[in-house]
């Protein structure tokens, strides 16, 4: 299967009456992705979109292996007349195994084994060990993974050195400065950014279907009254499943599109929905004449006694958080998605599970660590004190959003948030001790020679939690925000993986247990 030499191909299809006709003509040109000659679309209804949601998870694919679905469609009739967009030159941007190779010598055996280097496009090279086992007999041993690549992926770039993250190429700057959180959705999902008439037929799709069946509803109510969101979450989340039986083909394009776009749509509806449970308060449907982020505020806080008016402010500041919290590269919970989407299981299964992964105070509850740090410091006065316990090694206290496990240098993020975090606060004008006790905080990290020698800054849980803290979201909320934002990194990861070729993930282990032992029975053990 080779690319089309003239960079066109017209492929042709007989029609009812067995005439050959030209079916499709496909225009192979320049720019990331061209169009169809006339960029003709059609509107496919609310179970597929009419910018290509046929075509975009699939461009995936290693080149050849898409082209030829991409061929295939188009005779079969499967492909729906809407604007689609590939490019040869995406085709062949994949991570390539170099001429490059790292020797490897077993020098109790003699053996050697000629690793393979594999370049992406930007960051450090990999080697290739997926033979080391059948030639020489060894296992690796990475706790944490910490230097195991296990994917390619073309969605997130991270430069923790640096402090670069770019979604799909573009820096995250970029995009926090000029974009909304459901333009780069599109972006993660799609790969590029959309045009005026896909970013209009994407929003269309997600806000229609925000909406859920009434007995998720039924459901929630069911939980304890003051179960955590983040339980409530990952339980109807993983319920879904049951809801869309009829549509979890994951080796359906269409069908992946959409329960991927049910998901982003549907998130912020349950995690409101779980917060007015704790609340008591009665449900709050979602209102299709709002923004992605407004919706979800009013959701959130709106009454059946009075008008509930969305702070622009607010939502800014929220959307820019989604935006920055929407994909972060191979970190616990999106690893746990494509672990668990590698085993075929259905896409709200695979969600559930990184939502479960995000729970863990490690990682998505770190905000919320930030919050309950700063309770237990009390007040501006006794910032100077904790700030000491901090640089003592000996002392267990610790503080919670300074510095990043990825980010040796900066979190971007951070740099990003901080300016939006100080816009909440001062159109809220909030008399708050734990904020002011916040910011003191702050100005003392940004001066002090021990946290500024260590790069020790504040990171994106600190601001986070500060804006959260500022528009009333309660502690326990905070990952669930976090998991708003984070859906679509996962959806996009695992409509990514879905779409390539990969083997079910099987982690090896170092065994540290007894060696082979007789059963004893139970009369004669001491």
């Amino acid at each position: 299967m080779t690319l089309p030499k003239n960079n066109q191909e017209t492929i042709r299809r007989r029609d009812s009456t067995g005439a050959l006709r030209v079916a499709e003509e496909w225009n192979w040109t320049a720019d990331h992705y061209p169009r169809r000659p006339g960029g003709a679309k059609e509107d496919s209804g609310s179970g597929s979109s009419a910018h290509g949601a046929l075509i975009s998870p699939t461009r995936s694919w290693k080149p050849f292996e898409q082209y030829a679905i991409l061929r295939s469609s188009v005779r079969r009739g499967t492909v729906p007349a809407c604007v689609v967009r590939i490019s040869r030159q995406r085709f062949l941007r994949r991570a390539q195994v170099t001429e490059r190779k790292l020797t490897l010598t077993d020098h109790e055996s003699g053996k050697t084994l000629d690793l393979p280097v594999v370049a992406g496009t930007e960051g450090d090279p990999t080697l290739d060990i997926s033979r080391l086992h059948s030639e020489l007999g060894y296992f690796t041993y990475d706790p944490g993974y910490g230097a195991t690549a296990s994917c390619k992926s073309d969605i997130t770039y991270i430069d923790g050195n640096e402090g670069i993250l770019r979604y799909r190429g573009y820096p995250i700057e970029q995009l926090a400065e000029n974009s909304s959180f459901l333009e780069v959705a599109y972006l993660l999902l799609y790969g590029e950014l959309p045009t005026s008439d896909q970013f209009a037929a994407f929003d269309r799709d997600i806000t229609y279907h925000t909406m859920v069946h009434e007995k998720v509803n039924n459901f929630i109510s069911g939980f304890h009254y003051n179960a955590h969101p983040m339980a409530i979450l990952s339980g109807v989340v993983g319920s879904m499943a049951a809801f869309y039986h009829d549509k979890l083909d994951v080796n359906d394009p269409e069908q992946r599109d959409l329960a991927a776009k049910r998901l982003i749509a549907k998130m912020p509806t349950i995690a409101a929905a779980a917060y007015r449970h704790y609340m008591g308060w009665p449900s709050a449907y979602p209102r299709n004449s709002l923004k992605y982020s407004e919706r979800f505020l009013h959701m959130m806080f709106s009454v059946p006694a009075e008008d509930y008016e969305v702070n622009p402010v607010a939502a800014k500041a929220l959307d820019l958080l989604f935006i920055l919290h929407a994909d972060h590269e191979q970190n616990a919970s999106t690893s746990t998605v494509r672990l668990v989407g590698s085993t075929g299981a259905n896409p709200y299964a695979c969600t559930a599970a990184g939502i479960a992964a995000l729970w863990g105070p490690a990682h998505g509850g770190a905000n919320e660590a930030v919050l309950n740090m700063l309770n237990e410091i009390g007040s501006v006065d006794q910032v100077g004190k904790y700030v000491e316990k901090a640089k003592d090694k000996n002392d267990p206290f610790r503080l919670m959003g300074f510095g990043h496990r990825v980010y040796k240098n900066f979190d971007p993020r951070a740099t990003i948030i901080r300016k939006a975090c100080h816009e909440v606060l001062d159109d809220l004008g909030q008399a708050d001790p734990l904020l002011d006790l916040a910011m003191e905080l702050e100005r003392i990290a940004l001066e002090d020679d021990y946290f500024v020698e260590r790069k020790l800054y504040p990171n994106v849980d600190f601001y986070s939690g500060i804006i959260y803290k500022a528009l009333g979201i309660p502690t326990s909320m905070f990952t669930a925000m976090f998991a708003i934002g984070r859906t679509v990194g996962w959806v996009s990861q695992w409509l990514e993986q879905s779409a390539t070729p990969h083997r079910i993930g099987r982690p090896r282990q170092v065994y540290t247990g007894a060696g082979e032992r007789d059963y004893v029975p139970i009369e004669r053990r001491n």
